[in-house]
């Protein structure tokens, strides 16, 4: 079993959107979220901001497979290129990039690490 809340160090101030953030983040490892409702986004390339919103579209507890992602941008040869946008995605969690995986549901590419990547996998199946 993994943890996945842990100790930062960080040097943060609270502000009411860290601690709204913080809030809707804990719901969701307690599974009473689903959705994020934050008034945050992420930059990036044209391209990498189109993988982010289609990965905002998975549901939860559902995947998608780099392929589908890519053919979803009308790019059906990108899968590669859909991987290295979500592994530059800043918003983790909030951008599921998690429910992102590889050819015949296998798990890979995951910056935070394939552990974390099925210990949240399996946390949306228990409350899905």
């Amino acid at each position: 079993s993994v943890n996945l809340v842990s100790e930062t160090n960080l040097p943060h101030r609270p502000s009411p959107l860290s601690d709204f953030a913080a809030g809707q983040i804990m719901e969701y490892f307690l599974g009473d979220r689903k959705d994020f409702d934050l008034p945050i986004g992420a930059t990036g390339t044209p391209f990498q901001t189109a993988v982010w919103r289609q990965i905002r579209n998975i549901p939860y507890g559902q995947t998608r497979t780099y392929g589908q992602i890519a053919a979803i941008l009308g790019k059906p040869k990108a899968s590669r290129a859909v991987g290295q946008a979500a592994n530059r995605n800043p918003l983790w969690i909030i951008v599921p990039c998690h429910r992102v995986v590889g050819k015949n549901q296998a798990l890979t590419g995951y910056a935070g690490g394939l552990e974390i990547k099925q210990a949240l996998l399996e946390l949306e199946q228990r409350y899905k």
